[in-house]
C-alpha cells in the first residue's frame, strides 16, 4: 500500500484545498481563524514559559524549536485557517481553481481572525497570572523578547519573514505527502522546528509575542520588574509593533509563502498533461 503522495499529487491536492478555502463561509473562516491564532499563541506561551530561565541562547532556541511545531500540527489536523499557510493559495489561483479576489477575501478574514485568537491568549496570560513564574520573571522575559522584535531593522524583519514562511509552507506541503495523522504531524514538524531555532519571523506568532508584552507592560508590578532589569520599555509601543514589526513581517511572510507556491506550481502542475 502506497502511504505517500507524490509531489504532483501534493500540488494538485493543495490546488483543490485552496479552491475550497476561497469559498468557505465567513463564519467558518472567522471561527477557524480564531482557533488557529489561539493555537499558535498557546505554542508561543508554552515556549516562553519553558525557556525564560535559560541563559544559553542556543539551548533556549533549541527547546523552543522542539516545542513550538505542534501548533501547526494541530492547525493541519483540525482544518483550522492559518494566514501564513494560506499563502499557498497562490497555487489555486495559478491553476485557475479560485480567483484572486477569493484568495484575498480568505487572507483578510483569516488574518484578522488569527489576530483576535492570539490577542485572547495574550490577554489571558498577561492579566490572569500566567506570567507570575519566578516572581514575574516570565513577564520580564516576555517583554525582552518583544523589545528585540520592535527594535529590529525593517529589512531584517522583512527578510526573516520570507525565510520563515518558506519553511512554514514547506511544512504544510510536506505534511500533505502523508496519508496518516502521525505522518502529517511529522511532515510539518521539522520545517517549523528549523524556523523557530533560526529565529525567523512569523506574523501570527508575533501577534502573541508583542501584544502579550504590551499587556504585561500595563501591569504595574511587571513594568517595575522590567525597568529594574533594564528592559527598554519605551521601545515597546503599539506603533513599533504594527509598523516596525508586524507590517514588514507580514509582507515577508506573503512573499515567502506565495513565492514557494508559485515555484511548486511551475515545477509540478504548469506543464502536466
Amino acid at each position: 500500500m502506497n502511504n505517500c503522495n507524490t509531489p504532483p499529487e501534493i500540488a494538485a491536492a493543495y490546488a483543490e484545498i485552496g479552491s475550497v478555502k476561497a469559498k468557505r463561509p465567513v463564519s467558518y473562516l472567522i471561527l477557524m481563524g480564531i482557533l488557529a491564532g489561539a493555537a499558535i499563541a498557546l505554542g508561543c506561551a508554552a515556549t516562553n514559559t519553558a525557556v525564560y530561565g535559560i541563559e544559553s541562547t542556543w539551548i533556549a532556541r533549541t527547546v523552543c524549536g522542539l516545542l513550538f511545531p505542534f501548533g501547526l500540527g494541530m492547525v493541519m489536523i483540525l482544518g483550522m485557517e492559518l494566514f501564513t499557510g494560506n499563502s499557498l493559495m497562490v497555487i489555486s489561483v495559478l491553476e485557475r481553481r479560485c480567483s484572486i479576489s477569493g484568495m484575498l477575501r480568505n487572507w483578510g478574514i483569516v488574518y484578522l481572525s488569527n489576530f483576535a485568537g492570539a490577542l485572547v491568549v495574550a490577554a489571558g496570560c498577561a492579566w490572569f497570572g500566567q506570567m507570575n513564574y519566578s516572581g514575574g520573571q516570565l513577564a520580564v522575559y516576555t517583554m525582552k523578547v518583544a523589545v528585540s522584535k520592535c527594535s529590529m531593522p525593517l529589512g531584517n524583519a522583512f527578510v526573516l519573514g520570507i525565510l520563515c514562511n518558506m519553511l512554514v509552507c514547506l511544512g504544510v506541503l510536506v505534511s500533505m505527502s502523508a496519508k496518516d495523522t502521525c505522518g502529517r504531524i511529522a511532515g510539518a514538524y521539522l520545517p517549523v522546528c528549523y524556523f523557530v531555532i533560526c529565529g525567523f519571523e512569523h506574523c501570527v506568532a508575533n501577534m502573541y509575542y508583542i501584544p502579550a508584552a504590551l499587556l504585561a507592560k500595563a501591569v504595574p508590578s511587571y513594568a517595575a520588574l522590567a525597568t529594574e532589569a533594564g528592559v527598554a520599555l519605551d521601545t515597546l509601543t503599539i506603533s513599533n509593533f504594527l509598523l516596525r514589526n508586524l507590517l514588514p513581517v507580514t509582507l515577508g511572510n506573503i512573499l515567502g509563502g506565495a513565492g514557494l507556491g508559485a515555484v511548486i506550481w511551475i515545477c509540478h502542475l504548469k506543464n502536466r498533461k
